[in-house]
């Protein structure tokens, strides 16, 4: 291959690059953590491989991916879910963002969040981790927080139970029936971040109804 073509070559793989966007489901890997409350982003990241028609897969990083793209002529998306353990997300995360040679501001986490009512959606970029371990490793992986959060809010555990067991139980019975709408209401969010920028969505999903 010679300069020229080497060069346009280069020049439509920059395209590609300029037009993808890595959304990173955080969760546990297992049967017996896929429906807890910890796994919600996983959820999203479900919801979203299916409204792009794509389907999980092996990766030579170790998660496994979906890619799709938002829309005729819209943005690529590449969807993941860590085979590491919540606490460990960062490694993969990193790994993605080497392999599609990313920058961190095309990166979304969709995460549970304890700090925001159940059955709310809030978006932020980097900011502290507020105790969330994957969000923590993730963040020191990438060197920081220029990354964009969707935080899915599970709320606050009852009485006095540990916030470490509130995380890692099932959704409860009548917060079963809610679950599908906040799950859409945060894919929703993932699709306007990555067609209209961040403030944007936060104007639109941080409004009183």
């Amino acid at each position: 291959m010679g300069l020229l073509d080497r060069l346009r070559s280069r020049r439509k793989d920059d395209s590609v690059a300029d037009n993808t966007w890595l959304v990173v489901g955080l969760g546990n890997p297992g049967a017996q953590y896929a429906a807890t409350r910890h796994n919600v982003g996983q959820f999203v990241a479900d919801e979203l491989a299916s409204r792009i028609g794509a389907t999980f897969k092996s990766h030579k990083t170790p998660s496994r991916v979906a890619e799709g793209f938002l829309g005729p002529g819209g943005p690529k998306l590449v969807i993941a879910k860590p085979n590491s353990y919540m606490n460990t997300s960062g490694g993969p995360v990193s790994a993605l963002v080497k392999y599609y040679s990313l920058p961190v501001d095309r990166v979304v986490i969709v995460h549970d969040e304890l700090d925001i009512p159940f059955d709310t959606v809030r978006l932020k970029q980097g900011g502290g981790h507020g105790g969330h371990n994957g969000v923590r490793d993730v963040s020191k992986a990438l060197d920081g927080g220029g990354f964009t959060r969707v935080r899915v809010g599970i709320g606050r555990p009852p009485g006095r139970q540990d916030s470490a067991d509130f995380v890692l139980k099932e959704f409860s019975s009548a917060e079963r029936q809610a679950v599908p709408n906040l799950v859409s209401d945060a894919a929703d969010a993932v699709e306007a971040i990555v067609e209209h920028g961040l403030v944007a969505a936060q104007q639109r999903f941080h409004s009183p109804a």
